[in-house]
């Protein structure tokens, strides 16, 4: 099993920073090459696709709303992956979820490519 908790959530103003990162843990990371990502939804929204991560950090995905603003990273010796977000917007206001694959290497852009999710962390930015 596999629990992933993210943190680093809160209020921040449009045009600000803010970064989240997501703590894994529960299995032998280290034995397998897994891709991570993010995922968010806003509310009365579906939940999108924000950045996704490859095992080696090779492979690094955005969706174009948030291409050149945001910067996803990680650090497989830690089990820790961080998603560095700048220049936000009230559009970017959302809960933000940390995502698992261990079944494919590449980061996946569909909810539906992940194995574990964690709880989720908000992120609100005001106008």
């Amino acid at each position: 099993q596999v629990q992933l908790v993210e943190s680093g959530g809160g209020l921040v103003q449009a045009g600000g920073s803010l970064s989240v990162s997501c703590a894994a843990s529960g299995r032998t990371f280290s034995s397998y090459s897994y891709a991570m990502g993010w995922f968010r939804q806003a509310p009365g929204k579906e939940r999108e696709f924000v950045a996704g991560i490859s095992w080696s950090g090779a492979l690094r995905y955005y969706a174009d709303s948030v291409k050149g603003r945001f910067a996803i990273s990680r650090d497989n010796a830690k089990n820790t992956m961080t998603l560095q977000m700048s220049s936000l917007k009230p559009e970017d206001t959302a809960v933000y979820y940390c995502v698992a694959d261990f079944s494919h290497g590449s980061p996946s852009r569909t909810p539906d490519g992940y194995d574990y999710w964690g709880q989720g962390t908000q992120v609100t930015v005001s106008s």
